[in-house]
Formats: C-alpha cells, sequence, structure tokens
C-alpha cells in the first residue's frame, strides 16, 4: 500500500517504453536531480500515449507498474520538459483515462428523491 504522505510526480514529455526500473530511475536522478528512492511515485508516458510506467520505492524495494489503454489515450499536461505534481485523485482519473485536469461527471441526480 502506498503511504499517504507519498507525492505524484509526472514527467513531461514522452519517454521511451523500452526503458525498466532502474533506466526510469536513472532518469529520475539525472534529469529531474530528484531521489527516485524517496517513496515518491513517478509517471512516465510513451510517445503513442496510451501506455504509462509507475516506479516507486516502498524502502524496501523499486518496483514498476505499467497500464495500456485499449481505447484512447492517456491526458497528459501540455509542457515540454520538467515535472508535474498530481493529487491522488488526479493520479486515478489519468489511470482510469479521464481529463484529471476538468474532470465531468457523466450524469448529476436531478432530485433528491
Amino acid at each position: 500500500m502506498i503511504p499517504t504522505s507519498a507525492r505524484v510526480w509526472v514527467a513531461m514529455g514522452h519517454t521511451d517504453m523500452r526503458r525498466g526500473m532502474q533506466s526510469l530511475a536513472a532518469q529520475v536522478q539525472q534529469h529531474f536531480t530528484q531521489d527516485p528512492f524517496g517513496g515518491d511515485l513517478w509517471v512516465f508516458r510513451g510517445r503513442s500515449g496510451s501506455l504509462v510506467k509507475i516506479i516507486w520505492h516502498d524502502g524496501i524495494g523499486m518496483s514498476l507498474y505499467a497500464k495500456r489503454l485499449e481505447k484512447g489515450r492517456f491526458i497528459w499536461p501540455s509542457a515540454e520538459d520538467g515535472m508535474v505534481s498530481l493529487t491522488r485523485s488526479q493520479l486515478a482519473c489519468l489511470l482510469d483515462g479521464v481529463d484529471w485536469r476538468n474532470p465531468q461527471y457523466s450524469w448529476r441526480p436531478q432530485s433528491a428523491g
């Protein structure tokens, strides 16, 4: 289980999805000058936009998670370089293929009774 103190960082632009957890951790350390072993989640997206990878170090070991959308693309920040911090709920929207910048409810109740 990911602790509530963990922050979520999204890497801008696109990343070579052939990279594994060690290579992605090295990118965090060298390109972003951050600690990939500090307990934060680091999210990367491929060029096509349908695949994301997340690395997370829980204090014992590094984990690599991957998700591919069958239809559509992951909504990504428009900046070319750097990183953006997301909340846990924004990450949940992103991983579901929902526009996390402005989530829209599919329906709204009209009455309470």
